[in-house]
């Protein structure tokens, strides 16, 4: 990590209300992944689709990130940090936070990222990738993912507070806009959706035990009415002892629109460190919809740490996505992670 240091950072301090100009510091990090991908996609299309896992042309791929940060204090003694990061030159994570000490911590993320409820959707023990990494959506298209996953929005606010053994956390994802402008940080345009408002609850009573709960409102997403919402809530309990984690989660996402089915995830996953440079993971996904098919996924993982590298590998394999009979997919990722 390099590190840069200005003193008197006034543009900052005075966007801050600050009376006082003080010495901030801007950081650069970043991380580059190069991987090795063998056998991915929809397996349903016996050969002949464009994702088909026969059909996934280079296997090799590399993608990289950079990301910058600065913060300053203000006069009370809170800090405030800004982040963006760019990865493969795109701009994605732009975030301000507001750290009030005792008070607790204050988040706005502009682009990506999770609120609320979003912050503990898989709290599933992983060495490396979760069960659903890379696999196709309904098993013949491209995208990843499984279903019943609960979400909190991705842009707006966050506020979590820690006391003792217990943590909250507070989300806030304001509605989208139809259409927006060009300007930075400009939106224009009538609304488009609701808004997510979601909490969450995380309580450590023990030693090595963790228990969460997570409830909160999304804009649904599909109905005429832009002011209806579907309910997302998720409970998880994971333990450590010694070498060996495991954990246990259920999510259920109730939509408001009849033609859409209700959503009831479960996952339980299990690591075990071998030391403290190797783990080894396997994790089991199920979706129950109300359908007569369930969507199921399993995977394992593995990782070893040396230095600033990483070697990791994975492989997922799902069947009925989408809840749907013979939609099946399967992902094989070998790569080396190094940080700076």
């Amino acid at each position: 990590m390099k590190t840069w240091k200005k003193a008197g950072l006034t543009a900052l301090a005075g966007s801050l209300v600050a009376t006082s100009a003080y010495a901030g510091a801007v950081t650069v990090s970043g991380n580059a992944n190069l991987t090795y991908t063998a056998n991915t996609g929809a397996e349903d299309s016996g050969g002949t689709g464009a994702n088909s896992f026969l059909n996934d042309g280079s296997r090799w791929g590399l993608n990289k990130s950079l990301t910058f940060s600065g913060s300053g204090e203000m006069d009370n003694g809170w800090t405030v940090s800004v982040s963006q990061t760019l990865a493969d030159g795109t701009s994605t994570g732009l975030g301000m936070t507001l750290d009030m000490g005792d008070a607790g911590t204050l988040n706005y993320e502009a682009d990506t990222g999770a609120r609320g409820v979003g912050k503990i959707k898989d709290m599933m023990p992983t060495a490396d990738e979760d069960v659903g990494n890379g696999l196709d959506a309904n098993g013949t298209t491209t995208g990843g993912g499984t279903s019943g996953t609960v979400s909190g929005g991705t842009t707006g606010f966050h506020y979590s507070k820690a006391m003792d053994m217990v943590e909250i956390g507070l989300g806030y994802g304001p509605k989208g806009a139809a259409a927006s402008t060009s300007a930075a940080g400009g939106t224009s345009g009538p609304g488009k959706g609701a808004s997510a408002v979601s909490v969450f609850v995380k309580i450590d009573p023990m030693d090595g035990l963790e228990i969460g709960f997570g409830s909160g409102e999304v804009g649904a997403a599909a109905t005429g009415d832009a002011s209806q919402t579907d309910d997302h809530t998720t409970a998880y309990v994971t333990y450590v002892y010694g070498p060996l984690t495991v954990g246990y989660q259920q999510s259920e996402v109730d939509t408001y629109t009849a033609a859409q089915t209700d959503d009831e995830q479960t996952r339980w996953g299990v690591l075990y460190a071998v030391n403290d440079e190797m783990s080894i993971s396997y994790q089991s996904h199920e979706n129950d919809d109300g359908t007569a098919t369930d969507e199921e996924a399993t995977g394992w993982s593995a990782s070893y740490t040396v230095g600033s590298m990483t070697f990791k590998a994975h492989r997922n394999e799902g069947k009925n996505l989408g809840n749907t009979a013979s939609m099946a997919s399967e992902h094989t990722e070998i790569g080396v992670t190094f940080a700076f």
